[in-house]
């Protein structure tokens, strides 16, 4: 019998124990009640209220636009739909970044008015401050390091990050000190499937890979990339499990032919 089936509710502690267990941890977005009712029931540990919500939602080129207003609203119709998963939201883009007493409010705000679970914010040594202050009030913490999206105009692309040993050296100081300040767990996204393996082996903490190969202790993808429900965004790390995109394209496209032909409603379809 696996950890995660064996409790009523995940929390924190259980993602460490399946760590310890050897247990990986399944993690995907929701947005919406009805998403989440389905992956809930599905089993998955972890749901992240992600700020990708910002492109599979809202039509968005990047993270960035999504407001905190609106990370709540998606959080809290997640929350009410979960009965067993942990729930994790994103702070969104200037809500955390220099400004600690703001990370806090933010943090505060989303754990109050949506009732979600903890809170991910992207970066290391430079959020530091925010992320005692959110820890500091009880909030727990999932970091995010590697390929950070809301830093995406400072890169300049969506490329592999920590290839050259500088930024490795940097990212795995940056996981230990996370470690240490009192995040209970850590996503990488887009690095060298071996310098992931590195930080889950030199870490207690549970470490969630997107792109980050089969060494670390899970695996995160966004749910609208995973059902194929997005038709453009083709990385190599994602596999499509469905192609959701053609099937409700064409059941839409049969709908409007029965709706044309006047074939629905038939008559066992009225009152």
């Amino acid at each position: 019998m696996s950890i995660s089936k064996e409790v009523k509710r995940v929390t924190v502690h259980t993602l460490r124990q399946m760590k310890e267990a050897g247990e990986k941890i399944a993690m995907l977005t929701a947005y919406d009640y009805s998403m989440a009712r389905i992956l809930d029931e599905a089993g998955i540990e972890v749901l992240l209220v992600g700020d990708s919500a910002s492109n599979v939602m809202a039509g968005h080129e990047t993270t960035l636009p999504i407001t905190l207003d609106e990370m709540i609203y998606h959080a809290s119709s997640v929350v009410r739909a979960i009965n067993k998963a942990l729930v994790v939201v994103d702070l969104p883009f200037g809500t955390y970044q220099g400004n600690s007493k703001n990370a806090l409010d933010s943090a505060i705000r989303i754990m109050k008015e949506s009732g979600a679970h903890g809170v991910k914010l992207e970066g290391g040594l430079e959020i530091k401050e925010s992320i005692i202050r959110i820890l500091s009030a009880g909030v727990p913490v999932m970091g995010h390091l590697g390929l950070t999206p809301q830093s995406i105009y400072k890169f300049g692309t969506y490329t592999v990050r920590a290839k050259e040993e500088m930024e490795a050296e940097r990212l795995l100081s940056d996981a230990i000190l996370l470690e240490e300040l009192g995040c209970f767990s850590i996503v990488l996204e887009k690095i060298p499937a071996p310098l992931a393996a590195k930080v889950a082996q030199t870490v207690s903490i549970p470490i969630i890979g997107i792109g980050a190969g089969d060494q670390v202790d899970g695996q995160v993808l966004v749910t609208h990339d995973m059902l194929g429900i997005t038709k453009d965004f083709k990385p190599r790390f994602l596999r499509r499990y469905r192609d959701l995109y053609e099937d409700i394209y064409n059941a839409s496209k049969e709908y409007l032919r029965d709706v044309k032909s006047k074939d629905f409603p038939n008559q066992s379809e009225q009152y």
